[in-house]
């Protein structure tokens, strides 16, 4: 499923989004980047405490590692909040490059523009509709996945415009696989819904569960396209908040050029 794009930076990309032209995403790990311990590496976000000019600094190394571009962050809450990023809020000269957008999930179909999504063992999962130009990036953690803020942010690309989920694509990144997404009070936190994708006594495989909501939003099942890497197993190239309660966090990106 995966390329290495860059092995200096470990830049990691999905090789059936590689081939959609025009395409520009990436999921980035941590290594390299001007953070000190606990958020060593490329931490890029200013909500975990680390020193903001080291963060800064990361931002600007993303931007260059991924070929620019205007870069929008998000303030995530673990809500259902989908975020339209248009022209007409560019063109109003809204801060979107130095505010984070507060919401869970963010659409464009405007070019130059790449949405991040911030993660330390939740998923990140990209959709793209090659055919209308349109992508989403959508930070889906277990709250999100008991609201299904995938299957809303589907139905919100085909309202806004006019997407068709039988042509997308979608990526779900490095994330909690089922060998650590571990749930010891799942009967009180989880609907019991998803209690068929229980693995064992109290482990839950929630990549299954987004590759369900994908395809019940009507993406192909041979278009969703998951990582098989668990943060929590390799903490030496992404964050994970299980591994390291006091870390940093990662990034997926996604745009057209």
């Amino acid at each position: 499923m995966f390329l290495v794009k860059d092995k200096q930076n470990y830049l990691f990309q999905f090789s059936a989004l590689v081939q959609i032209p025009g395409l520009v995403h990436a999921a980035v790990s941590r290594m390299g980047g001007a953070s000190r311990p606990p958020f060593d590496g490329l931490n890029l976000s200013h909500g975990v405490g680390d020193d903001p000019a080291a963060v800064t600094a990361n931002r600007n190394r993303l931007r260059q590692m991924a070929g620019g571009g205007v870069h929008v962050y998000t303030r995530q809450n673990h809500g259902t909040s989908i975020r339209t990023i248009t022209r007409e809020a560019i063109d109003r000269g809204e801060s979107i490059q130095t505010v984070p957008v507060p919401a869970d999930a963010l659409i464009s179909d405007v070019p130059g523009i790449r949405l991040l999504i911030q993660t330390a063992d939740c998923q990140a999962v990209m959709l793209v509709d090659p055919q209308k130009r349109v992508v989403a990036n959508i930070h889906c953690g277990w709250r999100g996945s008991v609201a299904d803020i995938i299957g809303r942010t589907v139905l919100r690309m085909v309202a806004e415009f006019g997407c068709e989920p039988g042509q997308m694509t979608a990526a779900i990144g490095p994330s909690l696989g089922p060998c650590c997404a571990e749930f010891i009070n799942f009967k009180d936190e989880i609907p019991r819904q998803f209690w068929p994708f229980r693995v064992g006594a109290n482990h839950f495989d929630f990549w299954r569960i987004s590759r369900h909501q994908l395809t019940a939003a009507g993406l192909m099942e041979d278009n969703v396209h998951g990582p098989g890497i668990c943060t929590r197993c390799n903490p030496h190239l992404f964050f994970s908040y299980r591994a390291a309660r006091a870390t940093g966090r990662f990034a997926a990106l996604i745009g057209v050029r």
